[in-house]
């Protein structure tokens, strides 16, 4: 089968560490015996001038090798934060031509598509053109943010019901699916997974001096895009509550990400004089970050929503319990207080359930345990069978059209 994937949420040579889950299970369904895959990433066109931050957009490659996938990426057109509901309309425009061209070297059979709206809408126009079955996958804010847009939420009803297929990253995302009145049996839950050769547990004592950690210290980790919906603000306030209120002197949080919230968060950390007990470390290398979850006692997710947040489930996999809200698909890899505790969005419940994690007694091989179950093997070989239905039905169908 060749496979073509189309997705904005794709790592390239300016953005690294950009959408390594899609790239994840890209890369595993590679393996699969039968398979040619071609990822069509594109970047938003933005003219070579150093004129705004999107000027790193024009730095880049047009083609790239990723892993061992041929990866191209093609410019479209976007007008920053005006005329949204039209990018999906832009984005088609824009990469038709490239589908069209790459078709003559890689007759594929199925478009993969990732992320809703504007790149899974997009991919629905081109399918219907090229005459190509297409299978969306939802991430997360692609349906629990885009569809309280009220211009937004009937095209992702629109195009999800083009859709051959829809895949979702968790039961509540397909919950919110079915909200658009999209029906239940094109819709197939597939978790992410998580690579166990990337992240696996090495003794806490020897992280800690690879990453230039405290030793003695008790250290809460949270790792994520700086931006307000991880609540790292939150984490924050946590920390002083921990310090003024119980007299915890021991702890400290490392928080590794980086974007727009950087300098609120610096500032946080100052006015709270916590400057000795809280690090931004920046972005962490993905390959190792499995250090950083293995120096830490307690990994600390306080997101306001989330699809399937994969950095929960490589934790577990280096035997770090997890605190986090209970939102989206995060109850669905939470599912014991053996491997970790859920909590309310507030520092209060942070503090204290900080507190009440510190004080029990974790069984770390019960907590590996628990995120062997989601390899990106099975998920890769779910996916594509998903795909190889959609194929086939599309075949069938078209035939059934032949006078």
């Amino acid at each position: 089968m060749k496979i073509l994937v189309v997705t904005s949420l794709f790592p390239n040579n300016v953005r690294p560490h950009h959408g390594v889950f899609v790239k994840e299970r890209i890369s595993f369904m590679s393996r699969l015996p039968g398979i040619e895959i071609k990822v069509l990433a594109p970047v938003p066109y933005f003219p070579n001038l150093k004129i705004s931050h999107r000027w790193q957009f024009s730095q880049v490659a047009n083609r790239e090798v990723i892993e061992g996938l041929d990866v191209r990426h093609p410019r479209y057109f976007l007008t920053p934060k005006i005329g949204m509901p039209l990018y999906g309309y832009f984005m088609a425009a824009s990469l038709l031509p490239a589908v069209k061209k790459l078709r003559k070297e890689f007759d594929f059979d199925v478009i993969d598509s990732h992320y809703v709206y504007p790149d899974g809408f997009a991919s629905a126009i081109i399918g219907k053109d090229v005459k190509k079955p297409v299978i969306i996958t939802a991430r997360g804010s692609d349906i629990n943010l885009f569809q309280c847009f009220r211009t937004i939420r009937p095209l992702l009803t629109r195009c999800l019901n083009k859709a051959d297929r829809v895949v979702t990253v968790s039961r509540a995302l397909k919950d919110s699916i079915l909200d658009l009145k999209v029906p239940s049996e094109k819709i197939h839950v597939i978790p992410n997974g998580v690579d166990s050769k990337k992240f696996h547990p090495i003794p806490q004592t020897e992280a800690r001096k690879a990453l230039g950690l405290p030793i003695e210290k008790k250290i809460i980790l949270s790792v994520g895009g700086l931006v307000e919906l991880k609540g790292f603000d939150i984490l924050i306030r946590a920390m002083r509550i921990l310090r003024d209120v119980h007299e915890r002197q021991d702890l400290y949080l490392v928080i590794a990400g980086y974007g727009k919230e950087q300098s609120r968060l610096e500032k946080l950390i100052r006015s709270m004089n916590l400057t000795a007990s809280v690090r931004l470390v920046g972005v962490m290398p993905h390959q190792k970050l499995f250090q950083l979850y293995s120096a830490a006692d307690l990994f600390c997710l306080a997101s306001s929503r989330e699809g399937w947040p994969n950095v929960i489930l490589e934790s577990l996999a280096c035997g770090t319990p997890v605190i986090a809200t209970n939102v989206g698909g995060i109850p669905e890899i939470i599912r014991s207080d053996r491997v970790g505790l859920l909590c309310e969005r507030n520092e209060n419940s942070f503090a204290e359930t900080i507190l009440s994690a510190l004080s029990k007694s974790w069984e770390y091989e019960e907590i590996i345990r628990s995120a062997d179950g989601h390899s990106w093997d099975r998920a890769a070989q779910s996916v594509y069978n998903v795909l190889e239905t959609a194929v086939v039905s599309y075949k069938e169908k078209q035939l059934s059209r032949v006078p």
